[in-house]
């Protein structure tokens, strides 16, 4: 249930986001200035005059005049930070009465989603850490789950996994429209628990994998009752962590993916997504002019989740070594579906019916028909997906995957003839 809209954004703030903006602030002063240093230097180039120590950095006076405003900018910001973070335990304990707004927190995905590995390489409280969530609260194995007046704790685990950008609370659903919540329609009618995935789509998603492969080995040895089998339902980037996790846990020797059963993909891009590649595009169009080139580190600024959607990039192996920015064709290991797991994909399209274009580029506006399905020009790239396993939503665009009903009576017809 989405709360009204209130009218006052500040109380929605935290004590550690003032530390964080200020944090972010600064970062963001020192990278004007480098980019308007770029262009100055470029200027000065074509007069001949010679530049600094660095490309892109301007000598003399005048790079002392830059140096100073990054140093001030360094200086300021860590000033601020250590006042804040002397004042954040006084203004915690007001905090830690309130819960996170559903307003503060899709602001904070949607952050993540852009620049969460920034954010989590500067150590910045903004950083989303990865949790098991169980409603609407992180999993803390000290005091397991128990059942509730509205959920009843089963050995059957839904795992729900967002996507881009998002976060678990986006599954919900405001009360008396035609919308789904899936996790709670599947709870009611095949006895399913859902546990909800919160993480930092920002970094790789070959980190985000690890990491859940971590925390769902944890969720086998201490569920409170006998596990009979976990299902994951996960929607766009989710269903790339989802095949990442479960390729780690398998080299790791981890034992949850014995408890997998199913996997429901919906409007994943397991051969990327044509958004991220015309960003890459917009990489080497502003790098090829040296007026330009200064501008592209605005590009770059893009998180490395983001760009691993450029063909779907699943293991560390796929972007270790190399220029994450630099267009260069797909080279990521072959990596089929999970074995003795029923694996489905729900795949959209805003189109009425299938067409060249409908398949290769317009798809649920986000992610091509073609790549949600599993389907690539190389053969031994096309994922296994049984004829059954495939459904097509038509004139339904990327998000509303997340709750249409349609998609969740398919969703249960699979998922009850697997029980």
């Amino acid at each position: 249930m989405t709360p009204p809209t209130s009218k006052n954004p500040l109380q929605h703030l935290r004590a550690s986001d003032l530390r964080a903006a200020a944090q972010l602030a600064s970062q963001a002063t020192v990278g004007v200035s480098r980019i308007v240093e770029g262009v100055h230097q470029s200027v000065w180039r074509t007069l001949g005059a010679p530049g600094g120590a660095t490309p892109g950095q301007a000598r003399g006076l005048t790079g002392l005049v830059y140096r100073a405003v990054e140093g001030s900018a360094q200086l300021l910001g860590k000033g601020a930070q250590g006042v804040l973070t002397r004042l954040e335990p006084l203004l915690a304990t007001a905090d830690a009465q309130k819960p996170g707004s559903p307003q503060r927190e899709a602001v904070l995905a949607a952050l993540n989603g852009v620049m969460g590995d920034r954010l989590a390489a500067s150590g910045n409280p903004l950083a989303t850490p990865m949790t098991l969530r169980w409603q609407g609260t992180a999993l803390d194995w000290q005091a397991p789950p128990q059942d509730t007046a509205d959920m009843q704790v089963t050995g059957k685990v839904l795992l729900l996994i967002h996507g881009l950008c998002m976060n678990d609370l986006q599954w919900q659903v405001a009360p008396g429209t035609e919308q789904v919540d899936l996790g709670a329609a599947l709870a009611a009618s095949l006895g399913y628990t859902p546990v909800h995935l919160r993480y930092n789509t920002g970094q790789h998603i070959s980190d985000n994998g690890l990491e859940l492969a971590r925390q769902l080995e944890q969720l086998a040895q201490h569920w409170p009752v006998p596990l009979q089998e976990i299902t994951v339902l996960a929607h766009s980037m989710g269903g790339l962590v989802t095949r990442s996790a479960v390729h780690q846990a398998h080299q790791q020797g981890q034992l949850w993916p014995t408890h997998l059963k199913n996997i429901v993909f919906l409007g994943t891009p397991h051969h990327g997504a044509p958004l991220e590649r015309a960003g890459n595009w917009v990489d080497v169009l502003l790098g090829s002019s040296r007026f330009s080139a200064p501008f592209a580190r605005l590009a770059q600024l893009r998180s490395a989740g983001i760009t691993d959607l450029r063909y779907g990039h699943l293991l560390a192996a796929d972007w270790q070594g190399r220029d994450r920015f630099r267009r260069e064709p797909d080279s990521r290991a072959l990596l089929p579906l999970p074995e003795a797991v029923a694996c489905y994909t729900v795949a959209a399209t805003t189109a009425s019916k299938r067409s060249l274009l409908a398949d290769r580029l317009v798809g649920d506006g986000l992610v091509p028909l073609r790549s949600a399905l599993g389907q690539h020009d190389d053969a031994t790239r096309t994922l296994a997906f049984a004829k059954t396993a495939q459904w097509i939503a038509y004139r339904t665009h990327h998000m509303a995957l997340l709750h249409s009903a349609a998609v969740g009576q398919q969703v249960k017809s699979w998922l009850a003839a697997e029980a």
